[in-house]
Parts: C-alpha cells; sequence; structure tokens
C-alpha cells in the first residue's frame, strides 16, 4: 500500500520502502512506503491550505462527510477485521469488535460539537468601567493537528485523536505504526472516500526516529498527540517544547492490581486474565502489570489463575476459535522473554509458561517477586506475564502500589468500599477502578496519567477543549 498526501496514494520521493510482517507466519503481506523529510514537509505544507478549506465549511457540511465515513467502516467492516488480524496477530473474532469504537467517537464529537464548539458565551456587566462593554468567547481550530499512533491501537487511539481534530474543523497528518499501517491505511482511504479534503487529512508511514521526529520539530504544526512509551513521549515533548507546539501524551504504565483480604477471588482472577491475557496478550500501556496480593489469599489466587490460563487457546489467529494469538512482532515476544529472565535472574520463580516460539508466548506466571526487582517498579512488560508479590498490611500494599514512576492506572478488589474509598484517594494513578481491572476506558471518561504516564486527557468530555483555541471578541460601548 501506499501513503495517503494531498489526496493521493504516494510512494517515498526516494522509493525507500520497509516490509510489513505477519507475525504468524513470517510472511511479508505488503510493503509501505518510508516517508522522507521531503515527504513530511510536503504534507505539513498541504495541511496549511487544506485547513482552511476544512475550516471554512459549517459543522453540519464536516459532520455529514464524517458520519458518511462511519458507514463506510460499516461496508468494509470484515476486510477491516482480517487486515487487522493478519498484521497485528490478532484473533479474527477479537479484530471483528475493534471498529466499534470509530463509529462512538467521531458520532459522539459530532454531538458534542454541536454544543460546544458553536455557541458563543457572553460576559457583560461584571466589572466595574465595563458594563458599556459586551465580550463573548469562541472556540476555533488550532490548526494542524498530529496524531501518532501506536501498534496496539490501530483503530481507537487513532480515533479518540483524529476525531476531534478533524471534526472541529483541523487538518489532521497521522503516522501510522510501523509494525501494523495497513488497517490504518485503509482507513485513510475510507476517510478520503466519504468526502474529506485531501489537505485536510492524511497519512504518512516511516520510522518514529525519522518521520515523527521531523513532524514534531516544525513549527507549523499546532499539536502533537501521541500514544507510546515514556521514552519517546519525552523526546517529542523536548521537541514540541522549542516551538510552543502543544502536546498530548498518554505513555506507558506499571499499573497495580491489588487483591485485598476480604476480595471475590474468582472476580479478582477473572479480571487479571481478561485484562492481561485475553485481550490484545497483555499490549496495553493501561493493563494490570504487578498483581499485589493479600498473604491470606495468595495461594487461593495463584491456583486460580493457573487454572484460568490453562483454559486459553494460544493459536492461529486467523482462526474462530483461537482466543490468544501473538505478540506484535518475533522481537517482542522476545523482548518479554529477556524481562521474564531477568525477573528470574533477580530471584524471581517461573511457575507456569513463558514458552516462546516466534512471536507467540504462552502466559508466563512469576512468583515470588519482590520490592528489589525492576518488574516491581518501572520495567513495563508488554506482554501476558502476571508478576505475583505479596503484602500483610494495607499501608504496605499502598507503598508497593505507588513505588513506580507510572501512574496511569490501577485497580483494587475488595468487598469494603471504605477501604476501596481510602485506596483511590491514595493511589497515584489518572484511574482507579475498584472490583475491575485497570484497563477501564469509556469514551465520556477523562482518560490519561499521572507521573511518567503523560500529559493531558482524552474523552469526549475534553478532547474538543484540546483542538481548538478560546478567542475573545469585544464590542466597545455597545451598550
Amino acid at each position: 500500500m501506499k501513503m495517503l498526501i494531498g489526496g493521493q496514494w504516494r510512494d517515498a520521493s526516494d522509493g525507500g520502502t520497509f516490509e510489513v510482517v505477519n507475525p504468524a507466519t513470517g510472511e511479508v503481506i505488503d510493503r509501505v512506503p518510508r516517508a522522507t523529510k521531503q515527504d513530511v514537509d510536503e504534507a505539513v505544507t498541504l495541511s496549511i491550505e487544506g485547513q482552511k478549506q476544512w475550516a471554512a465549511m459549517p459543522l453540519h457540511r464536516r459532520a455529514e462527510i464524517l458520519r458518511r465515513f462511519c458507514g463506510l467502516i460499516d461496508e468494509h467492516h470484515e476486510e477491516l477485521a482480517r487486515t487487522m488480524s493478519q498484521e497485528m496477530g490478532k484473533p479474527i473474532r477479537e479484530a471483528r469488535g475493534e471498529f466499534a469504537i470509530i463509529k462512538q467517537l467521531f458520532n459522539g464529537f459530532i454531538e458534542v460539537a454541536d454544543t460546544h464548539l458553536e455557541t458563543a458565551k457572553p460576559i457583560s456587566g461584571f466589572q466595574v468601567g465595563k458594563e458599556r462593554d459586551f465580550e463573548c468567547t469562541i472556540r476555533e481550530p488550532i490548526g494542524t493537528v498530529v496524531c501518532i499512533v501506536p501498534f496496539n491501537g490501530p483503530t481507537s487511539l487513532f480515533s479518540h485523536k483524529a476525531a476531534p481534530a478533524l471534526v472541529a474543523g483541523n487538518a489532521v497528518i497521522a503516522k501510522a505504526p510501523s509494525d501494523d499501517p495497513l488497517t490504518l491505511l485503509k482507513i485513510g482511504g475510507l476517510l478520503m472516500e466519504a468526502g474529506v479534503p485531501g489537505g485536510a487529512f492524511q497519512l504518512l508511514t516511516g520510522g518514529g526516529a525519522e518521520c515523527g521526529e521531523w513532524l514534531c520539530s516544525d513549527p507549523r504544526i499546532a499539536k502533537v498527540s501521541f500514544t507510546g512509551s515514556t521514552e519517546t513521549g519525552l523526546r517529542i515533548n523536548e521537541l514540541c517544547a522549542r516551538n510552543l507546539t502543544r502536546t498530548t501524551l498518554e505513555l506507558g504504565g506499571n499499573a497495580p492490581h491489588v487483591v485485598l483480604e476480604d476480595a471475590d477471588i474468582d472476580l479478582a482472577v477473572s479480571e487479571a486474565i481478561q485484562n492481561r491475557a485475553a485481550y490484545s496478550n497483555g499490549q496495553i500501556c493501561a493493563t494490570s502489570k504487578r498483581f499485589i496480593i493479600h498473604r491470606a489469599v495468595k495461594e487461593e489466587f495463584t491456583r486460580k489463575l493457573i487454572e484460568g490460563l490453562s483454559r486459553i487457546k494460544l493459536g492461529d489467529p486467523s482462526k474462530e476459535d483461537t482466543a490468544v494469538g501473538t505478540l506484535i512482532s518475533e522481537r517482542a515476544a522476545e523482548k518479554v522473554e529477556a524481562q521474564v529472565r531477568r525477573t528470574v535472574e533477580q530471584g524471581a520463580k517461573l511457575i507456569y509458561g513463558g514458552a516462546r516460539h516466534g512471536a507467540f508466548y504462552q502466559a508466563a506466571v512469576l512468583d515470588g517477586v519482590t520490592s528489589g526487582m525492576d518488574v516491581a517498579h518501572d520495567m513495563e512488560i508488554f506482554g501476558p506475564v502476571f508478576p505475583l508479590m505479596t503484602f500483610d498490611t494495607e499501608e504496605e500494599a499502598l507503598r508497593l502500589a505507588n513505588d513506580t514512576r507510572y501512574g496511569l492506572g490501577a485497580s483494587v478488589f475488595t468487598r469494603d468500599m471504605r477501604k476501596a474509598f481510602r485506596f483511590m484517594r491514595q493511589l497515584q494513578a489518572g484511574m482507579v477502578v475498584i472490583n475491575g481491572n485497570s484497563f477501564y476506558r469509556s469514551i465520556l471518561t477523562p482518560f490519561g496519567g499521572t507521573k511518567m504516564s503523560g500529559l493531558g486527557r482524552e474523552g469526549l468530555s475534553v478532547t474538543l477543549d484540546e483542538v481548538t483555541q478560546v478567542k475573545t471578541m469585544v464590542f466597545k460601548n455597545i451598550f
């Protein structure tokens, strides 16, 4: 496939490409352009005029085009799901469920924008000496928004970023993930087919170290919205700061899964497995990654965890009965394998799983994890690994849970809502879930992290503010 620049499918200006590999088979399924500096500069230049054309359309016209796009998603649903399964190693049943969020977010932001963007807010008579003046504020698009999309959410995370930006009248330049760009390229084609002007939406493919850096360094970019690693987020923030470019950064996480003595253990285990192994093979930033279990229920939790994991079918992602497929690449599986080996070298015991075959990785349970080990703090394992830690007191559990540079999500299992409330107030995280896993994302609720897990929030209630700017208009002596 080719990338999308100025409404045309384009090769890289120097003809450079890179391969897209099916992680389940090792087969090269396509080649995509490796964007050059010249390609990036051209896309940014085209976005300036494209944004003006798009913003000049009334909101109802932009909404009509974007609703047409949602209809095209329905028409191409099975094709998109099979492409996603093939390039991500995601089970086909799971892939089919990934596209409803696109329609929810685009339609949701259209509904919110109808009252949020088109209404002037008047202010008058409040300050002495300004009684005869009329003031009001409106919201306007900020310009060109760069959306840098990670491999683990090429549809949902793209929509969280691009939908509000486009609805508000901004131009969008999306940078597709290098491992799995094909699904997003097809989605970009549907936006173009729906009628979004060529300069208003463009989609580049290329390495983050080159393409991403060029985009983030360009002073013509108004905002960069990024989801990915903390290390890359720090670099993006550094580049954007030079031009006062706005950023929203949703970064890494090492969420605690705290199970108190009075917890429903079956629920705690079920949520752990669903959160950490059954969905996306644990490749989610907000998923539970450290399992902090009260000593009195540790044995029961461990036994039921292993029993549950043993029932999950790992296999060919294209098969209808497969529950868990591959990691995104063999390289990613090798990294998880090395992190597990590192934890064992530090004194933990691998008591279940951990076998790797290519990009396939069997869920692993690590027992005896202590606060002195890397995984207990800041070593984020992006795969189906369950490091088990124990505690005796609530104070100890809180100390272990907060002893990390990350603060994206957290979960606590207890039947006592007074305990739950104490933990919610003291856990250092952008979201705390009681009696559920930490990967909880409602499209209405502000989503984001504290500490080194990022800056800003995404969600229907907040993102339009992030992609617009306030203008104050004053009529002197109008009364």
